[in-house]
């Protein structure tokens, strides 16, 4: 039986995805440095890095399709150096070997956050349209996954059928690596946090992601790029939500812009040299909030029939799954 191969299966996304394909039906292999604690007894696990061409040769061997999302999903490393190293040379070697292998096609999971412009325009919704630059990037993360996306690119011109696509901020349960967004959520509803940054975020469930990676791979065209966005709302509105699903008060405060900059760079400084612990807020987080405006996913509806729940829905789930694992003081 042909076989479903998920790079970091064992992350939030990939759990998710693991789920998702195994309601098909499908036969599902997972390549990640350690598997879930709840790994479903029928998925096979190989353990191993995506750096390691020998590791990627072992886990494609038979595979179908390849979801790839194994890098490092947060903002911060201790080494800079690790973001090029395993999101970008990751991906091409990701790449390589499915093409040795002639899988049937490759999804490679990107972010949203390189589409952001560095200038906000009018405040239309931002589509799959824009050419991002390097030069554009406002930090080490989304040049890296920049670079990704320019390699699968590259990848499909030679002949490989390989597409993108870009969750925007998934929200959910089974975040067990805190991820910004969780991070985020965490960090409000313990009151670590008396003012915010006001922006706009686009969120969406994990499990709609997961599924609109399926639909990806069963009906996206070779080459192309696919948002997988949920509802846009600026965060003053979100934290308005999550006071009336947690019945814990919220910052009503903004923060200055400049403020939130300077607070970041103390931090990841401090986080650099001292803690060695990710930090609550980056200097490319920040940059990133500036840019910050609504997306627009009408290019999934359309062309894969992608249809995202509710937002309140993932709200009400990730909030109370923080909860039980202790996430959220009580």
């Amino acid at each position: 039986m042909p076989i479903d191969l998920i790079t970091g299966g064992s992350g939030f996304i990939g759990r998710h995805l693991v789920t998702a394909l195994r309601a098909r039906g499908a036969a599902v292999r997972v390549m990640d440095l350690a598997p879930a604690d709840d790994l479903d007894a029928g998925v096979e696990f190989v353990p191993g890095s995506i750096l390691d061409a020998q590791h990627l040769d072992a886990a494609m061997k038979d595979v179908r399709r390849v979801y790839h999302l194994a890098g490092i999903a947060k903002l911060w490393s201790r080494d800079r150096a690790d973001f090029e190293r395993i999101n970008a040379e990751g991906t091409t070697m990701v790449l390589r070997a499915a093409a040795a292998h002639h899988v049937e096609r490759v999804v490679h999971c990107s972010t949203e956050a390189i589409l952001l412009p560095k200038h906000r325009g009018d405040g239309a919704p931002i589509d799959e349209t824009g050419q991002p630059a390097l030069s554009d990037m406002p930090g080490p993360y989304t040049r890296s996954k920049l670079r990704a996306e320019q390699s699968v690119a590259a990848a499909a011109q030679r002949g490989l059928n390989a597409l993108i696509v870009n969750p925007t901020v998934p929200i959910g349960p089974g975040d067990h690596n805190l991820t910004p967004p969780a991070a985020m959520l965490s960090m409000f509803l313990n009151g670590q946090s008396p003012a915010y940054l006001d922006c706009v975020l686009n969120l969406v469930d994990v499990r709609d992601v997961a599924a609109g990676m399926v639909l990806a791979a069963e009906r996206g065209r070779t080459g192309e790029r696919y948002i997988l966005g949920g509802e846009n709302l600026a965060l003053r509105d979100l934290l308005i939500l999550l006071e009336r699903i947690s019945a814990r008060p919220m910052p009503k405060r903004a923060v200055p812009p400049w403020l939130a900059l300077a607070s970041a760079a103390v931090t990841e400084s401090v986080a650099d040299y001292l803690t060695r612990r990710t930090p609550a807020a980056t200097r490319e987080g920040v940059r990133l909030a500036f840019r910050s405006g609504p997306f627009d996913s009408r290019k999934a509806r359309d062309e894969l029939g992608y249809a995202p729940r509710q937002l309140q829905d993932a709200l009400v789930d990730a909030v109370a799954w923080l909860s039980s694992t202790g996430a959220i003081a009580k």
